[in-house]
């Protein structure tokens, strides 16, 4: 056997529900409910809905109202214990009839319940409260009036506006000044308010008649009190806080905005865009004034403001009704002052800073860009490639311009820079919003000046050093070149192998060239050389960025002394008097390639002359023909022959 507990409706629900009742019984097949003569209300025994149709075991339902006069009667909720066996309907069909009409006489038979006070169902209670009614609190609800058949005689839904008043102030009728008190906001009650706290015996006009009992099903939407202020609820806040919002200070922030009831009536996040506005200088509702101030960067708080600090009796002319209480849920994205300047954070400082920059010097420098938030707007990082230009001179925005000022290369600093200093009240128009502060985490690359040369630091120099570099001069050294950030670039020793030029002969970057003159054999130097006497602009492809300033560390290794300037061959001994007639192997008064070519290299294997050294000794012949052979045509007449000596131009010949 399986027991249940039953327990039957308010007398409050009762004539509401007494119709659905009936039509239930009649779908059922059970007789219709039965009206008691000394009964006012009526007697609903069987099933509220056709759905128990289905149901193998069945439970009677007995709801029950007021009794008849004379006879004693059963007050308040009432519990009927059934038990019920778990059969077929048909098997219990006559039990299940007999039971019904048995508690239709038993109630029947019950005297009038006197009416003294309000009755209150709460039909819906929120799982938070954070506020319930008192007297003295002004309160916005809706409600539909109704008579105790059901018959409805008022209606706030139909004039499309909440019922507004102050509770306790004796601006209701006694019965709804008591039955609003306690309520929470979005509570719904059923109150039943008998006619000596109602409209009594006179009733009201045409609408109330006298002696009404009236039921008011009353859903709550607001409450304040005259002495309410803001109130701030912070639910996140950042670790770090370095400054709050302060009156004047302007402000980027998102916001959704309710009603008490969690009516939403306006979100910055449906737009797309933050609401940006000063504070504290009367742009804002005085609630949103006062709820912005001591806010930090990535707060996020609930503001909740009365009607006299929101938008008062009237409301907003749309989405706001008049004494509304507003709730802000804020996060704040931005923050600063008009009188801000930049704000310059130092992260890693080498600790060798040799030179800072300083206006019209060229930087190569990193960035990351963000937003106060830290959402990320630009990166020089994902571009694989510095950002160059020159500092001071307005190339940048100026909150730039500033805060790459000072600086050491290799130096890492984050640079907060104000609209005003930035993008503006314009921004990018893309990812840089308007009145957006910025921060910038920059590291320093490298930077010069187009008035640099290179700059040379011994490290090492031989005890004996008698024979220096020079223009001219064939030199062997080994090197290790990088970047100023100790990026590396290439080295000799990985090849096993000197580097070997000509000093003045183009074969290295100018820079180069500067360095290694005046170097004795074993010396060491380490080379800062500025793009404009290295690559330039253009750099090289996969090894050396534009504009980039390189370090050399290098080693002399060996040195040959060149020729003087501008001759590519010298006699080490006295010139032969019959030099032609000695070139002239077959003496056909002429001197073919093959036969100035086979004298030259003669001489120089022998000891008697020089060619000049570190260039191809076979271009370097050819090229003393060419300038012998005057008329072109391939071979050297003896008047033609000349030697340097005799010339009036200089030429690179004998």
């Amino acid at each position: 056997m399986e027991k249940y507990i039953l327990q039957s409706h308010s007398p409050l629900v009762f004539d509401q529900i007494s119709a659905l009742c009936r039509s239930g019984s009649r779908e059922l097949g059970f007789p219709s409910a039965s009206t008691h003569t000394c009964c006012r209300s009526r007697i609903c025994a069987g099933f509220p809905n056709a759905k128990a149709l289905f149901a193998e075991k069945i439970v009677a339902q007995a709801r029950i109202s007021r009794g008849c006069d004379g006879y004693p009667y059963i007050s308040g909720r009432q519990t009927v214990q059934i038990n019920i066996y778990p059969v077929k309907m048909r098997e219990i069909w006559p039990s299940v009839v007999y039971l019904a009409q048995l508690i239709s006489i038993v109630a029947c038979n019950a005297p009038t319940v006197p009416l003294d006070d309000i009755v209150i169902e709460k039909t819906f209670i929120p799982e938070h409260c954070n506020r319930a009614v008192k007297a003295g609190d002004f309160v916005r609800y809706h409600y539909i009036g109704m008579f105790p058949d059901g018959r409805k005689f008022d209606s706030s839904y139909d004039k499309a506006s909440t019922y507004n008043v102050f509770v306790g102030r004796r601006q209701l009728i006694e019965g709804m000044d008591k039955a609003l008190l306690d309520m929470c906001v979005n509570e719904r009650r059923l109150v039943r308010i008998p006619p000596q706290l109602a409209y009594g015996k006179d009733g009201y006009g045409d609408i109330i008649p006298p002696d009404s009992v009236l039921h008011f099903d009353v859903l709550l939407l607001d409450i304040w009190n005259p002495q309410d202020q803001v109130e701030v609820k912070t639910y996140y806040k950042p670790e770090t806080c370095t400054r709050t919002v302060d009156v004047s200070d302007f402000v980027r922030y998102h916001y959704n905005g309710t009603l008490l009831d969690g009516t939403l009536f306006d979100s910055s996040h449906t737009r797309l865009r933050t609401y940006d506005t000063y504070v504290g200088i009367g742009w804002l509702i005085a609630g949103m004034d006062k709820g912005l101030l001591g806010m930090c960067v990535g707060e996020k708080r609930v503001i909740t403001m009365p009607p006299s600090l929101g938008y008062g009796e009237n409301g907003d002319g749309s989405d706001i009704p008049g004494q509304a209480s507003l709730v802000f849920d804020v996060v704040l994205l931005d923050l600063h002052n008009p009188k801000d300047g930049i704000m310059v954070q130092p992260q890693v400082v080498p600790e060798i800073c040799p030179r800072k920059s300083q206006e019209g010097d060229y930087m190569r420098y990193h960035y990351n860009g963000t937003l106060l938030d830290g959402t990320f707007f630009d990166s020089s990082y994902s571009r694989n490639s510095t950002y160059n230009t020159y500092i001071g001179k307005g190339y940048v925005i100026a909150g730039m311009d500033e805060g790459l000022l000072g600086v050491c290369i290799g130096e890492r600093r984050r640079i907060t820079i104000p609209p005003h200093l930035a993008y503006g009240e314009e921004g990018t128009g893309t990812s840089i919003p308007g009145s957006a502060v910025l921060v910038f985490d920059v590291l320093v690359v490298d930077f010069h000046n187009p008035s640099d040369t290179v700059q040379i630091t011994t490290s090492f120099r031989p005890d004996v050093c008698d024979t220096r570099s020079k223009k001219g001069d064939f030199v062997k050294y080994h090197y290790n070149a990088s970047l100023m950030d100790g990026t590396f670039i290439d080295s000799t020793y990985r090849y096993e192998k000197t580097y070997n030029i000509v000093l003045g002969a183009g074969q290295v970057v100018l820079g180069m060239e500067m360095g290694l003159q005046d170097m004795c054999v074993g010396e060491k130097r380490t080379l800062v050389i500025p793009p404009h006497l290295a690559y330039g602009e253009r750099g090289v492809d996969g090894e050396v960025p534009s504009s980039a300033v390189l370090a050399f560390d290098i080693e002399l290794i060996d040195m040959e002394e060149g020729l003087p300037e501008g001759y590519m061959f010298v006699w080490k001994e006295n010139i032969s008097p019959s030099l032609f007639e000695d070139m002239d192997k077959n003496k056909d008064a002429r001197v073919e390639p093959t036969e100035f070519s086979d004298y030259i290299l003669q001489q120089v294997n022998e000891g008697k002359g020089r060619l000049a050294p570190g260039f191809d000794p076979h271009r370097i012949i050819e090229n003393m023909f060419t300038n012998q052979d005057r008329n072109g045509d391939g071979k050297i007449t003896e008047n033609e022959f000349k030697l340097k000596a005799d010339e009036l131009q200089e030429h690179d010949e004998l």
